[in-house]
């Protein structure tokens, strides 16, 4: 949630209960709805239906049942100030980060990067044991399945770097604090290496 004045602008959204929403409400107005990963739609339509928001979307992503109202475009229009917008170029399905330029930088992801220490009491064991074997429960990380659906080059990773930011809040995993850039850095440096 980036919250601006009383508007608020949802992204990576996820269903919440009564409680929540009501918690959301208290927050402010949403005003707008950003969906910013391919992979992640389930509760979009319940927030338009809702709420009424303009709906923000990367280019690429056509969701069923819903129009999309503005695009993501780098260098664009954006749903909130001080956003940067960042595309990858090199993906096989669309995928976008937004940097809020407050604190130092915020990367918003979705998929493309995760920080996901470790599982949760809503996962089975079979979940977690799977899981861990495909690379997850691992700080900084880019998002494994993001990676095998849709195989990220390098090169989008070192135009992300370009962007200055401090911390990282991922679709996946506890927030980052303090040393996003140079943690993720690290990765990208490991991940692909030649």
């Amino acid at each position: 949630i980036v919250r601006e004045g009383a508007s608020l602008t949802l992204v990576n959204s996820v269903r919440l209960d009564e409680r929540g929403l009501a918690d959301l409400d208290a927050l402010g107005a949403v005003r707008n709805l950003v969906r910013i990963g391919a992979l992640h739609d389930r509760d979009d339509s319940f927030y338009v239906d809702r709420y009424h928001p303009t709906f923000w979307a990367t280019r690429g992503i056509e969701p069923e049942g819903l129009s999309v109202d503005r695009r993501l475009v780098p260098g664009g229009d954006a749903p909130f100030d001080g956003c940067t917008i960042f595309e990858f170029a090199t993906t096989a399905n669309p995928e976008a980060i937004l940097v809020l330029g407050r604190a130092g930088g915020i990367a918003i992801a979705c998929d493309a990067l995760q920080n996901w220490l470790q599982p949760d009491e809503f996962f089975t064991d079979e979940t977690v044991e799977l899981m861990g074997k495909l690379g997850f429960w691992q700080p900084a990380n880019i998002g494994p399945l993001f990676a095998l659906r849709s195989a990220p080059q390098a090169e989008d990773y070192g135009r992300l770097l370009e962007i200055p930011f401090r911390h990282a809040l991922c679709g996946h995993g506890e927030p980052l604090r303090d040393t996003a850039h140079e943690d993720y850095a690290a990765t990208v440096a490991r991940t692909f290496a030649s």
